[in-house]
Formats: structure tokens, C-alpha cells, sequence
């Protein structure tokens, strides 16, 4: 008895399996079909970009949709269709594709001149806005990437402690030169790096306890972002922040994303403050932007007007654009009360999509927190990066390719973001679409395999 019922799970799994990859390879015909100019302009791409591509997670399978404008919150591809975005420029676009008030101050600083080579009026004011709402954040300066922060919150780190090790955890992402899931990239800064488990307490406070004597700064995401929107848990951030505290570590939060949780990120959420907080994404108003900000003593390492001061550089750390238009997106646009009201209703719209779920008793699940989420192909509590399978990763494919052919944008790996411009309409529309498909493969999307 047991041999045959190992014998029909094999048949079943088999079926599943030939069932998912024949839906996948019709799903990718009809995307073809939809998509001419977009594979066109893909095919022309290929012949000067390696892979057509110059930022690899716009890449997917079997091509990438290109977008020739975004108005509001829906974006137009060059085969002239529509989409709902919720994808969001990877949490960039909170702002939508035409707000009003940072399209004008944008205009106004094209119009007041480029490249000036000088301080300007915005830049006091957007750091001074930063200051008042992180409570962990004395002082602050800008660079042009998250990449870029990050890096120079490390630079400090160092500097201040005079040690050398440097703390991340696996599936981390930190920029393109700071990317720690599976294998380390070997394009990555050759930092002195520890790397241990997400959400792991016992081993993480164990580790910056051996490692006291060497370890500047221990490097961590509130919730992974490009891990899988996986939240940390708050045994696991105090835990850090007092064996940081007592080891005289320097913590830095990397909330690059996830800043737009609350007026003044996730790490008012949470109620820790780390030493340094990176920024990016949204902040720039929708042009290139990052930032480091912390304690006093720490970024005072940075002052020129100090005889043994670091050195800061970067063109474009105080252009005129992101400047003017993050000021004006925090003070007119993205408000306190904007950022919670947002901050719920991704928490709403991640609830109705489990419920769904459950409902329909799907092997799927939503992770994330507030307008950050991710989609996984398992159930159960994901507590570190899952490591899927072929399998796995083709039912997150069928997924993209099926939700896009309806009109949704997101990245193939399950992330989307919310933005301000979404009205509940578009959220419904998205739960109905995202209903249509679970049901109609259902017998995929509940398999274990």
C-alpha cells in the first residue's frame, strides 16, 4: 500500500509539474503576441547591452515589457497598452508618474539652472526636513544612490570605531556592489564581512560578541526588501541593538525602502534607534538620491571644517533636482498622516490577498510590511529567504506573466509596492485579477512540491 501511494504522488507530482510547464510556455506565447514592440526593442537592445540590459532586475522571462510613459499610477508600454504599476520603480515611485508638485519643482530647478557647482537653497532644507522626522538621525548628507549611502555609512562605521569587520545577513541587499544573497556577488567591496542567519538571535548576538574587538557596524534591513519582504523580528532588532550598544558596535539601518513605512521609517515602528540610517529610493522625488544620517559624533567625522576631516565626494550629491523635489515631496506631498494612511492600507491589502489564499486554499502568501510586499509560493512562516526550487520559481513566473496580460504590473519575483496615486478601486481590481488566476490553476498553486 505504501509503495502505491508513493507510486500515484510521483504520477501527481509528474502531472503537476508537465501541467505547470505547458501553462507557462502558452502564458509566454500570448505575452509575445501582446508584446511585439517590446520584444523588438529587447532583440535591438541585445546587439549594444549585454542581454539588452543595463540594470539586471528589469530582466525577466521571457522578455521584459518596456514602458514608453507613466501618468498617475498607470504606465503605458510601447505596444500602447495600459497597466496598473505595482511595481513602484522598486519602492521609488511612491509618488506616482506626474505628481503635480514634484513635477513642478522639478521644473523649477531645471529652469533655475543645472550643475551649479555650489550649495543651493534646497539642499539645508531637505536635510533639516530628514533631521526633524528620524529621531535617530543629528545630522545628514546626500549621495546619489542607496548603493552609495550604504557604502559611506560603512566608510564611517570604521572610521569612528577604528575597526574593520563589517556584519550583513543572507539575502541582504545593500546596493549593486553590497548584494549578499546565496553566494556573495564578486563584483561586491572587498569588506572584511560576517555574514550569519536573518531572524537568527542566539547565533547574531553570539557573533558580535566573539567579534567585538573587530566589528565596526552590523549592517541590517528592518525587513529584507530584496530578500523576500521579510520582517524582522522585534526580539531580533533589540537584540542587535543592545549587543551593539554594549560592544560599542556601530548599527546602521539600512531603510533605503523601507523609510516610507511612518514619517520616520520603520525604525519609529519598531522604537530602536540605530547609530546610522541609510536612505534612498522615493526620497529623491523620483530623481537619483541617497543619504546617511546618524548621531552627532559619528557624522562628524565628515565636517570640512574640521583639521583631520574625511573626504566626501560626489558630483551630484547636492543636484538641484532631487534636492528641490524630495523637499517639496516631504513637506507638501508625503506627510506624516499621508505615510500612515499608506502604511495601513498595504497592511489591508496584504491581509485581503492571505485571506484569499485561504480561502481557496492555495499554497501562496503575501509578506511585507505596509506598502512593501512580497508573494511567495509557500505557506507557513518565512522567517529567512526561501530557497525555491525550479518548480517554485516557475509558479511565481506563470503568476507575473498571467497578472500582466490582465493589466498588473509587478516584478516576476513577487515584490510590489503601493503608491499614493492608488485608489481602492485599482487594489480590487488587483484582488479580483489575482483571484482569477489562483482559481484557474488551482491545482498548481496547491501543490507542495
Amino acid at each position: 500500500d505504501t509503495l502505491e501511494k508513493v507510486t500515484f504522488m510521483n504520477k501527481l507530482d509528474m502531472k503537476n509539474h508537465n501541467r505547470l510547464l505547458d501553462s507557462l510556455n502558452r502564458v509566454k506565447e500570448n505575452f509575445l503576441i501582446k508584446n511585439p514592440n517590446s520584444f523588438e526593442r529587447w532583440q535591438k537592445a541585445k546587439e549594444v547591452m549585454p542581454g539588452g540590459n543595463t540594470r539586471t532586475v528589469l530582466h525577466y522571462e521571457p522578455f521584459p515589457l518596456a514602458v514608453d510613459r507613466g501618468v498617475g499610477t498607470h504606465l503605458y508600454s510601447l505596444d500602447n497598452d495600459c497597466y496598473l504599476d505595482f511595481l513602484g520603480e522598486y519602492s521609488a515611485g511612491l509618488y506616482g508618474h506626474s505628481n503635480s508638485k514634484i513635477l513642478n519643482a522639478i521644473k523649477g530647478a531645471v529652469d533655475s539652472g543645472l550643475v551649479l557647482g555650489a550649495p543651493n537653497k534646497w539642499e539645508g532644507l531637505l536635510a533639516e526636513e530628514l533631521c526633524s522626522r528620524f529621531n535617530s538621525i543629528d545630522r545628514v548628507r546626500f549621495t546619489n544612490s542607496g548603493t552609495e549611502a550604504n557604502l559611506m555609512a560603512i566608510g564611517a562605521a570604521r572610521a569612528f570605531t577604528g575597526r574593520d569587520k563589517v556584519m550583513v545577513f543572507d539575502g541582504s541587499y545593500h546596493g549593486g556592489v553590497l548584494y549578499f544573497k546565496d553566494n556573495s556577488s564578486p563584483v561586491n567591496a572587498p569588506y572584511n564581512i560576517i555574514k550569519t542567519g536573518y531572524n537568527e538571535v542566539a547565533r547574531t548576538v553570539e557573533l558580535i560578541k566573539e567579534n567585538a574587538a573587530d566589528l565596526a557596524a552590523v549592517l541590517v534591513e528592518p525587513m529584507l526588501g530584496s530578500g523576500g519582504c521579510i520582517p524582522a523580528s522585534i526580539e531580533f532588532l533589540k537584540s542587535i541593538r543592545n549587543a551593539t550598544h554594549e560592544s560599542g558596535v556601530c548599527l546602521i539601518f539600512d531603510e533605503v525602502m523601507t523609510s516610507r513605512s511612518s514619517g520616520g521609517g520603520l525604525q519609529e515602528l519598531l522604537q530602536i534607534n540605530p547609530d546610522i540610517t541609510t536612505l534612498g529610493k522615493y526620497l529623491g522625488g523620483g530623481a537619483s538620491f541617497g543619504a546617511f544620517g546618524g548621531r552627532s559624533d559619528i557624522m562628524s567625522l565628515w565636517d570640512p571644517t574640521a583639521p583631520d576631516a574625511l573626504a566626501h565626494a560626489g558630483t551630484f550629491n547636492n543636484n538641484t533636482i532631487s534636492m528641490s523635489a524630495g523637499f517639496i515631496g516631504l513637506t507638501e506631498v508625503f506627510t506624516k498622516t499621508v505615510a500612515r494612511d499608506l502604511f495601513n492600507k498595504g497592511e489591508n491589502f496584504k491581509a485581503t490577498l492571505n485571506e484569499l489564499c485561504k480561502q481557496h486554499d492555495v499554497n501562496l502568501q503575501v509578506t511585507g510590511v505596509g506598502s512593501i510586499l512580497g508573494l511567495h509560493v509557500r505557506d507557513g512562516a518565512i522567517l529567512h529567504p526561501p530557497k525555491y526550487s525550479n518548480f517554485e520559481l516557475n509558479k511565481l513566473k506563470l503568476i507575473h506573466l498571467e497578472m500582466s496580460l490582465k493589466g498588473f504590473l509587478f516584478a516576476q519575483r513577487g515584490y510590489m509596492t503601493l503608491n499614493i496615486e492608488m485608489e481602492d478601486t485599482h487594489l480590487e481590481q488587483f484582488v479580483d485579477a489575482f483571484e482569477d488566476v489562483i482559481v484557474s490553476y488551482k491545482d498548481i498553486f496547491s501543490s507542495r512540491v
